[in-house]
């Protein structure tokens, strides 16, 4: 392998590698955000934005690598044709899936609703929402809050739509519970994730249920997106190795963790890398 192939091979290994650990953190930390810890979600919508874009990135070079004779492109071809925009990323990948007649094991694409609406929240925090509370104070902008725009479109959507009524009356009767029991003697002052105030035990604690009951979801949907994107990468990793025979990092390798199915996702906690 000559310096330049080499220099190559290393760029996309370390990339990958960084990559991948930036989603890892993401996936774990989406499960434990709350209204009591809202920066967790910034750390999260920060690792997951990231991260896809990154891996979303490694796909377009690889597709322009193999439509231009092993060349890269430039810095201003990303620029100008992606920048941050998550959702644009997606739609070349589905892109170059139809064009190379590419298979996945998972997801064929990530059109339902749910989908949608996970990656355009977190293009639009790419793009300039995670800096909403700066730009209210420096720049006289506003913008749609991310966690409550996370709160609204996916945390009520897996709630209403996936946790079962026996879980949804036990969330309330442990509430009103837990109010009778130390609601008197109490005093709460929080705000939840769509700005109104928590003020009442029974308040706190019915929104404490719906954390923990949306919690394995919103994890395995972030997982689903995520794996979509490492099938595209393992797809055209063995494509280049294939028919171009170059010496290439094994990102099947690297983003192995990913390919966990549904049923274990649901079950593990933790998925940064030890």
């Amino acid at each position: 392998m000559d310096k330049d192939k080499r220099v190559i091979f290393e760029a996309l290994n370390k990339e990958a590698q960084f990559t991948c650990e930036m989603l890892c953190a993401g996936v774990t930390e989406i499960r434990k955000a709350n209204y009591a810890r809202r920066g967790i979600y910034f750390q999260s919508f920060t690792s997951l934005s990231t991260g896809l874009e990154r891996i979303g990135k490694l796909c377009i070079i690889l597709d322009y690598s193999i439509r231009n004779s092993g060349d890269y492109p430039d810095n201003k071809y990303l620029k100008d044709n992606i920048r941050h925009d998550i959702e644009v990323i997606y739609q070349e990948l589905i892109k170059i899936k139809k064009n190379y007649n590419f298979e996945f094991d998972y997801l064929q694409d990530l059109e339902l609703e749910i989908y949608k609406d996970i990656l355009n929240l977190l293009s639009r925090f790419a793009k300039g929402d995670r800096y909403s509370n700066i730009d209210i104070l420096a720049n006289n902008r506003s913008y749609i809050d991310p966690i409550k725009m996370w709160y609204k479109k996916v945390d009520l959507y897996f709630f209403n739509s996936l946790v079962s009524k026996k879980k949804k009356a036990k969330i309330k009767y442990n509430a009103k519970i837990i109010n009778d029991l130390i609601g008197p003697f109490s005093l709460v002052r929080h705000t939840g994730e769509d700005e109104k105030d928590i003020t009442s035990t029974e308040d706190a604690s019915y929104r404490t249920g719906i954390f923990e009951a949306v919690g394995p979801y919103r994890q395995l949907y972030v997982f689903q997106i995520i794996r979509f994107f490492v099938e595209m990468l393992t797809c055209l990793q063995y494509k280049i190795i294939r028919d171009y025979n170059f010496d290439f990092p094994y990102f099947s390798e690297i983003f192995a963790i990913f390919y966990n199915d549904d049923a274990y996702v649901k079950r593990r906690k933790t998925w940064e890398m030890i």
